[in-house]
Order: C-alpha cells, then structure tokens, then sequence
C-alpha cells in the first residue's frame, strides 16, 4: 500500500503500478477514526491488476490490511455498489464516521480502449472488527 494523494485537477491519484494499492494519505490511515479509501487498479491494456476480483466481495467477506508496524487490521465488508464515475458518491465515500471504517475502490464497466479508462468505479464499504 503507497500513500496517494491529490492530481491537480483535485481527483485522487491512482498508483502507477498494477499489482499496488494506494491509500489516500489526507484521510485516516486504516484502523483510525473515520474512513480510510484505499484504491487499486481493476485491470489495464497489460492485463489485470490487484482488484480485478473486488466485485466478487460479498457483504459480510473479511478484508485484513496489514500496516507498516506489521500489525494487522480487520474489517468486514458491509456493502458495495458500481457507479458511473461521473457520478462518484465523494460525500458518501470520504464522510467522517464515529468508528473506523473501510472504502475499497477500483474501476468497473469498459474499458475504453481509446482513453484506457473505464466508465464506472465499484466501491467496497466495509467497518473495522472490534
């Protein structure tokens, strides 16, 4: 996991590589107070990457982030939905919440093989394991 944050155009940067996950440096780091969004690739004109199988997270699938001390934070997934990118839910996704919780985002729908951008993201909502 690399820490992310801003491109200028204000939209959150996206890891360079397929096989990383980033998260997103400004928000809480994962098992702090509030939602941490950690986003990785679905797939590319070189093949997959490391969330080509989120949509196959199910409510109640356990999701661990391992932390730089090595420790290990549990979450479990609540919920997920696919939406058009021009739609992002932001308020949704980066809302402060009481307990620790969990976004997990990568794209969704076609790849346009023009701009090598997909249409949609497929967000996973998941809350910390006391």
């Amino acid at each position: 996991v690399i820490p992310l944050g801003l491109n200028p155009d204000r939209t959150m940067e996206v890891p360079t590589n397929l096989a990383d996950t980033g998260w997103f440096r400004p928000g809480p780091e994962p098992g702090e107070q509030g939602a941490a969004v950690i986003v990785g690739h679905l797939n590319s004109r070189r093949g997959p990457g490391v969330f080509a199988r989120l949509s196959r997270v199910k409510a109640g699938a356990a999701i661990r982030v391992r932390l730089r001390d090595g420790s290990t934070v549990k979450f479990v997934a609540r919920s997920a939905m696919r939406v058009a990118k021009n739609r992002f839910p932001t308020k949704l996704v980066y809302a402060r919440t009481p307990r620790p919780t969990l976004r997990l985002i990568t794209c969704a729908g076609r790849l346009n093989p023009a701009t090598g951008h997909h249409d949609d993201n497929y967000i996973v909502f998941a809350s910390i394991v006391s």
